[in-house]
C-alpha cells in the first residue's frame, strides 16, 4: 500500500471539502458578524496558526528587500480587494451559487496565461468556457427567466474571481524563490494590517455590541485554519507531487460539495434547473482542461497555483 499516495490524495480531498464548506461557514458566521470584521478574524487566525506551525517547523525565511513591493502587491490583491468582493458578495447570494462562481478561477486562469505569458489557449478553452457559462445562466435564472441573486452580489465575487486568478500571476514570481508557508503566512499577516482599519472604521462598533459564544467564534476559526491555510498548504504539496492538471480535477467538485452542504446545513433550495446547471458548469470545467501538458512544479507557470478561499 502506497501511504504516500493515500496522504497525497487524502489531503487534496480534505483541502477541496474545506474550500466548499468555507462557504457555509461564511454564512453561519454572518449571523453574527459583519464582512470585515469576520475578514479580519480570520486573517488573525490563520496568521497565527501559520505562525506556530513556522515555529514548530523552524522555516522562517528572510525576505529580499527588492520583494517587499511584489508581496505588496500580492497583498493587496488577495485578500484585500479578493475578500472585500468576496465577503460583500456573501452575505447577497446562496452558498451554492457563490461556489458556482469562484469555480471559475482554474477556468479563467489559462485566459490570463495567454494574456501576460502568451501561452496558446485551445479549442477546450473556449468550448469550456462556453459550456461553463450556460451552466452558470442555468443556475442564476429562475423558471421565470429573473435572476436568482442580486446583480450586486454576483459582480462582488466575480471581482473576487478576477482578483484570484491576477493574484496567481503575481505569485508566480514570488514562488520561485520563497517556500508556500513564507508566502501564505505574509499574505495573512499584512492582509490582517490592511483590513485593520477598515475593521476599525466600519465594523467595530458592531463586533463591540456581539455576544461571544463557540457560536460565532467556532466559524471564524474554522475559516481560519481549514481553508485559508490547511487547504493552501494540502493542495500545494499534491501540485509538486502529481502537477496542476491532475490537481485542478479535485476543484471541480467544490460546487457540488457546496450545493449538498447547503441543502443540507443551511436549508438552501436545490431545484432540478440548479442540479443540471452545476452538472453542465462541472462538464465545461473539465473539458477546459483536456490535452493540455501536464508540467512539473519547476516548470509551472500561471496555472499552477491554487486559489485561496
Amino acid at each position: 500500500m502506497n501511504w504516500k499516495k493515500i496522504n497525497l490524495y487524502g489531503g487534496l480531498i480534505l483541502a477541496m471539502f474545506f474550500w466548499a464548506f468555507s462557504f457555509v461557514w461564511y454564512k453561519i458566521a454572518f449571523r453574527h458578524l459583519d464582512p470585515m470584521a469576520l475578514v479580519f478574524f480570520r486573517l488573525l487566525v490563520a496568521a497565527v496558526f501559520i505562525t506556530i506551525l513556522l515555529i514548530i517547523t523552524g522555516r522562517f525565511e528572510k525576505i529580499q528587500k527588492k520583494d517587499y513591493r511584489v508581496f505588496l502587491l500580492m497583498v493587496f490583491i488577495e485578500p484585500l480587494v479578493y475578500f472585500l468582493g468576496e465577503s460583500y458578495g456573501m452575505q447577497l447570494i446562496s452558498s451554492t451559487i457563490g461556489a458556482i462562481i469562484i469555480s471559475f478561477i482554474p477556468l479563467l486562469t489559462p485566459i490570463l496565461a495567454y494574456m501576460v505569458y502568451k501561452e496558446k489557449l485551445s479549442w477546450f478553452n473556449f468550448a469550456g468556457l462556453v459550456i461553463s457559462f450556460i451552466g452558470v445562466l442555468m443556475v442564476l435564472i429562475g423558471k421565470d427567466f429573473s435572476l436568482n441573486a442580486p446583480l450586486a452580489g454576483i459582480a462582488l465575487l466575480s471581482l473576487a474571481t478576477i482578483c484570484a486568478v491576477s493574484y496567481s500571476a503575481v505569485v508566480v514570481y514570488l514562488a520561485k524563490k520563497y517556500r508556500p508557508l513564507t508566502i501564505i503566512w505574509i499574505q495573512n499577516v499584512w492582509g490582517m494590517l490592511l483590513f485593520l482599519p477598515l475593521f476599525l472604521i466600519l465594523d467595530l462598533e458592531e463586533t463591540l455590541k456581539v455576544q461571544w459564544s463557540w457560536e460565532v467564534i467556532s466559524p471564524v476559526i474554522k475559516l481560519g485554519i481549514f481553508p485559508s491555510a490547511l487547504s493552501f498548504i494540502f493542495y500545494n504539496l499534491a501540485i509538486r507531487e502529481i502537477g496542476i492538471t491532475r490537481a485542478n480535477i479535485f476543484t471541480y467538485f467544490i460546487p457540488v460539495i457546496t450545493a449538498i452542504l447547503s441543502y443540507f446545513i443551511l436549508k438552501e433550495d436545490m431545484s432540478a434547473l440548479k442540479i443540471i446547471g452545476i452538472v453542465i458548469v462541472i462538464a465545461g470545467l473539465m473539458i477546459s482542461q483536456q490535452k493540455k501538458k501536464v508540467t512539473s512544479p519547476k516548470n509551472t507557470k500561471l496555472d499552477s497555483l491554487p486559489f485561496v478561499l
